[in-house]
């Protein structure tokens, strides 16, 4: 499931979160992740921190549930963790900076209730994390759940006199849940099975097995509609052979690259319309003929995040002068069809060094499936705009500026919008 850096890149990534989220709210406030004790000792002024100050075994997953491949075939030995961690808010309490503070991140992570492959790898890929760049939290399966912890005036006394031995600061506890920690040694391992026919569902020797899909560029790469990607099991291949993938139903020929571990597909080759940008559920299955019947076997379902893109962007009409806050509508076109109920968010970043601006914008649901999308934004500040979507929780990609004599290079410099 994960290795040893699992907890680190989890405070890692809930730092990186509300790092992004709170500033939105209240300039110039730091998140950071030391010992209470330690604040005002080199930390800013205002800021939230976040300290992880209990782990405990999760109760909802035994060690026999933990431990249960071992007995198949030799697995490593996982340990389900939760993971509790205070976090603490301080400023200018004339200007109820602290408070402020607080409800920013309840209302974040009332918004973001799991931490998502794409929030973990964005933040493996992030340069002030580089000691996490082995991480492969990304690839656990087990979802990673956060939640307030509900906490007495005597349960938060303890915890800072007792653990913390620190002044009292305005605090809230979370607890994210399960990190499955995997061990080095592989389980001791019985005999191989002689043979793996299934009674009742002959003519199939063995069922296929999803165990990973991966961009093939890279295991970190985003996945896109014309990527090609590489799935991973055992079992895959057979006489007739298909990906199923939401609603299409791709057949893998014979001059596809295929194995018995691994299946090459291009996305490129599934009729656009059939995508949807996130979680796509994806799946081998195995047809045969069977004198006047055809049977199949099914793979499990394994997911992946398709991460959509911007074709075009145009402003359409805007108001405002001056000094004024601005009011836009905007026209998105999309490379892949969103969902009439699917969740939409727009996200605007002012391309600026000197406090830039971040806005985010809920999409109302749509009638109709459609490509296009038009977005109405308020009381934003006259500027440059990168502009990414979010559609249920994948964020589009933005471009980097690849040319080394630019005086921009290696910034984000698209797709971007201006609003006068």
């Amino acid at each position: 499931m994960s290795n040893y850096l699992a907890i680190a890149t989890v405070t890692a990534t809930l730092q990186r979160i509300l790092q992004a989220s709170v500033q939105r709210d209240v300039d110039g406030v730091r998140v950071t992740a030391v010992k209470p004790g330690m604040i005002g000792s080199g930390t800013p002024e205002l800021g939230v921190n976040l300290f992880l100050y209990h782990v405990s075994r999760n109760p909802g997953i035994s060690p026999d549930m933990a431990a249960s491949r071992l007995k198949s075939n030799g697995s490593r030995r996982q340990t389900p963790l939760e993971l509790y961690y205070m976090l603490s808010f301080y400023g200018n309490d004339t200007e109820l900076e602290p408070h402020r503070l607080l409800g920013s991140v309840v209302r974040t992570f009332s918004d973001r209730t799991t931490l998502t492959p794409e929030m973990i790898q964005d933040t493996i890929a992030d340069s002030s994390f580089t000691f996490l760049e082995i991480s492969d939290l990304a690839n656990q399966i087990q979802q990673l759940v956060i939640s307030p912890v509900d906490m007495t005036v005597e349960d938060l006394s303890k915890v800072w006199s007792v653990f913390f031995q620190a002044p009292y600061l305005l605090s809230m506890a979370y607890k994210v849940t399960a990190v499955m920690i995997d061990g080095e040694d592989l389980g001791k391992r019985g005999l191989p099975v002689r043979d793996r026919s299934f009674r009742g569902i002959l003519p199939f020797a063995s069922y296929p097995i999803v165990e990973q899909i991966i961009n093939r560029v890279g295991s970190l790469a985003p996945i896109l509609s014309d990527s090609t990607i590489l799935i991973r099991g055992k079992q895959l291949k057979a006489t007739q052979t298909f990906v199923r993938l939401g609603s299409a139903e791709i057949p893998i020929p014979d001059s596809m690259e295929m194995s018995n571990t691994e299946i090459a597909l291009s996305l490129s080759l599934i009729t656009p319309t059939l995508l949807r940008a996130g979680v796509q559920d994806l799946q081998i299955i195995h047809r045969v003929q069977d004198g006047d019947r055809q049977r199949q076997a099914e793979s499990n379902v394994l997911p992946f995040v398709l991460r959509p893109r911007l074709k075009t962007i145009q402003v359409i009409q805007q108001s405002g002068h001056e000094d004024d806050l601005r009011l836009a509508e905007l026209s998105i076109l999309v490379n892949l069809q969103v969902g009439a109920e699917q969740r939409v968010r727009l996200l605007l970043n002012e391309w600026s060094v000197d406090n830039p601006k971040i806005y985010v914008f809920s999409v109302p649901p749509r009638q109709d499936d459609t490509d296009r999308l038009t977005i109405e934004v308020q009381d934003i500040h006259a500027g440059e705009y990168l502009v990414r979507l979010q559609i249920d929780g994948a964020d589009s990609l933005l471009e980097v500026d690849s040319q080394p004599d630019s005086p921009t290079f290696n910034w984000y410099h698209s797709p971007k919008i201006l609003i006068e």
